[in-house]
C-alpha cells in the first residue's frame, strides 16, 4: 500500500469563511447607554474601529496646591509643586492654561507653578483634566 504524501496531509486553509468565528458578532449595543458622539454603541465592531478608542490615561502623580502670603507683600498665591515626570516646557504650558482659566498672572519658577491670588479651586481643576492628583496642602 502507498502512503499519502505530505501534500494531501494538510489540510486546506485558504479563506474558508466557515473557520472563521467571531463570537462578538451577534451582540449590539442595545440597552446600553449612547457612545461619545451620542451613537449606540456596538461591539462588533471591526478591529480598525477597536483601534481608534482611546486607552484610558494614568493617573500622573500627586501634586501639592499651596496658598501662600510669606514674603510676598501680603498678597496671596498659589503654589502647585512636588510635580514628578515632567519637564519645564509642560509645566509652563499648564501654568498657561492655569492664567488663562484663573483670569491672572502668574509663572514657573523652581520647578513650581505660581498664580497670583486664592485660585486653588481652578487650578485643581485643571490638574485634575491633565490627570495630575491634586491635594490642598498648607492653609
Amino acid at each position: 500500500m502507498k502512503q499519502p504524501s505530505a501534500a494531501s496531509k494538510r489540510i486546506p486553509t485558504g479563506g474558508n469563511p466557515d473557520l472563521v468565528h467571531n463570537p462578538f458578532a451577534v451582540l449590539t449595543g442595545e440597552g446600553l447607554p449612547p457612545g461619545p458622539c451620542g451613537q449606540p454603541q456596538s461591539f462588533a465592531g471591526s478591529p480598525a474601529t477597536l483601534d481608534e478608542t482611546k486607552p484610558a490615561k494614568k493617573n500622573r502623580g500627586r501634586v501639592d496646591i499651596l496658598r501662600v502670603k510669606a514674603g510676598r507683600g501680603g498678597k496671596t498665591v498659589t503654589v502647585v509643586k512636588n510635580f514628578t515626570g515632567i519637564g519645564l516646557p509642560e509645566k509652563e504650558q499648564l501654568a498657561r492654561a492655569m492664567q488663562r482659566a484663573c483670569g491672572t498672572g502668574g509663572t514657573v519658577k523652581d520647578g513650581q507653578i505660581e498664580i497670583q491670588g486664592d485660585k486653588r479651586e481652578e487650578v485643581a481643576r485643571i490638574l485634575t483634566e491633565a490627570n495630575f492628583r491634586p491635594v490642598f496642602a498648607g492653609g
